[in-house]
Order: structure tokens, then sequence, then C-alpha cells
């Protein structure tokens, strides 16, 4: 599959950015959680979760048990020197009860939702207990 199956309408990729900005400025988590139609192949946000969602035990209740998701995770840190920052990941949620095509479909897409996110860094999670140490994965 080519990254030319996948898409974005416009007004995903205005709340995409407009996400990117916003978040940056709050002093908590901020999290987005994206699906792919399995019809169009759009890239949008998954209308079952709250958006934009704020802590870390809320987005990993909102995340489906049997199917991937990208999530855009904004999330707050204060640096060693003291300085503040709230780097930009994406976590690819990827549960081992996936069926394969899902697997699929999702892996196709991981570099296109990556570019147009504009993460710093990708975060693998396969399991709800790796959120536990989602921070030092994020630095």
């Amino acid at each position: 599959m080519s990254n030319a199956l996948y898409s974005f309408s416009e007004e995903t990729l205005q709340k995409l950015r407009k996400f990117r900005f916003g978040s940056a400025r709050s002093d908590d988590v901020q999290a987005l959680i994206y699906q792919i139609d399995k019809t169009t192949y759009e890239i949008k946000l998954d209308e079952s979760a709250e958006s934009p969602i704020t802590s870390i035990e809320e987005l990993v209740e909102e995340l489906p048990d049997n199917s991937p998701r990208y999530v855009v995770l904004s999330y707050p840190i204060t640096l060693k020197d003291g300085r503040k920052s709230s780097p930009l990941v994406l976590v690819y949620w990827l549960p081992p009860t996936s069926t394969q095509s899902l697997r699929m479909l999702y892996a196709a897409a991981l570099e296109l939702i990556r570019e147009k996110a504009g993460v710093s860094k990708l975060i693998e999670i396969d399991d709800e207990e790796d959120f536990e140490d989602i921070e030092e994965k994020v630095l």
C-alpha cells in the first residue's frame, strides 16, 4: 500500500495544526487519537474519544483493545536546567489482539501521519502498562 492511498481532510489537518501549536502552551498532557477509516482510508480523529484528552489515564481508557490507533501527544516536562518543554510525539498504539490486516493498514500510513503531525519522536506501545513510564519514553 502506498501513502497515496491514505488521505486527510482539510478539517483534520487544520485541527492537527491548531493542536500542535496550542498544546505547546499547556501545562497539562494533551492528546488526540486518530484512526483510519477502513472504507475511505481517510486518517481522522477517533469520534469515540473526547478531544483533546488531558491525562494519560483517560488516554488509556479511550484506546481500543483490539485495533491500532495513532496518538498525537503533547507531554509537558521540566528539563534538568529548569526550563519547561512540551515535546510533541506520535504514539503508535498496536495492541497484540489486533488483526494482521489492521496492523498492515496502520503500518502503511505511519510515516504519513508522522510527517503531517510534525512530531519529534515515534513511540510504539503494545501494552497499556507501557504508558506508566511514558515520560521516560518521551525524553
